[in-house]
């Protein structure tokens, strides 16, 4: 949740700022088309270069409509002007809105991931397929690798994702070239086993931030799923089992 809440703060911010710099340019709108067309092409305008609009799209809130900013998504009134950053919640069915759109938007093909850059470990059949993108130094990437050991029939791909510090690259490089780096990762993140070594192979973590930067991933953990689509944040294991569970669907 604080992941997202730094997102969402990071996204304000530059919503705020291209505001600011257009000088509320956007009030002009209120007599002009409120197509969804107009409105991107005037939100585009405001922000700039500071973040891509990438669609709008009507929502069921008549006269309220979604922006999908840099994959993430905001809420606008038909004149462009009026920007709301939060979640939308189906009262009715308790469902969230914001959340499957972020889902749906950010959703990718599960054979685009080069899974021979992760770490790979399977339990039981292995039949049941996640991928995650962690930092050694991430407090929920530790508690999700927990969650992984309670589940079975499940491999697990770790994309080594070191974005919270310069240690996070030293140690992911360490992991990746230790003799067995799926015990080296499991010893660090479940019993804070020192790591040994100098990192000094050829390492995928360079590669891996890229993909991950061009996957909108901008915090760890984040687990992919093999319909492409994925959940931010330590998800529990029940959260975990529902989502797997409605793949066979």
């Amino acid at each position: 949740m604080l992941q997202f809440l730094r997102r969402r703060t990071a996204l304000s911010a530059t919503i705020v700022g291209g505001l600011a710099a257009a000088g509320f340019a956007l009030h002009a709108m209120a007599a002009g088309d409120p197509g969804t067309d107009r409105i991107k092409e005037s939100m585009q305008k405001m922000l700039g270069g500071r973040a891509e609009v990438k669609s709008v799209a009507k929502t069921p809130v008549p006269g309220l409509f979604e922006v999908n900013v840099g994959g993430q998504v905001v809420y606008t009134d038909a004149t462009g002007r009026y920007i709301i950053n939060g979640e939308m919640v189906d009262s009715k069915t308790g469902t969230n809105l914001t959340e499957e759109r972020l889902a749906e938007i950010n959703r990718i093909k599960w054979s685009d991931l080069p899974l021979a850059r992760a770490i790979k470990w399977s339990k039981g059949d292995g039949s049941r397929q996640v991928a995650v993108f962690s930092d050694p130094n991430c407090g929920y990437c530790k508690r999700i690798e927990q969650t992984f050991q309670q589940m079975d029939n499940i491999t697990v791909y770790t994309f080594l994702y070191p974005v919270l510090s310069p240690d996070s690259s030293v140690k992911a490089k360490q992991v990746w070239c230790a003799t067995d780096r799926t015990k080296a990762w499991r010893d660090w993140m479940l019993s804070h086993v020192a790591l040994t070594g100098n990192g000094s192979c050829k390492t995928p973590v360079d590669d891996n931030l890229a993909l991950g930067q061009s996957l909108n991933i901008t915090g760890t953990p984040a687990v992919f799923f093999m319909d492409g689509t994925r959940i931010p944040g330590a998800a529990d294991a029940a959260t975990l089992e529902r989502k797997l569970a409605s793949l066979k669907k």
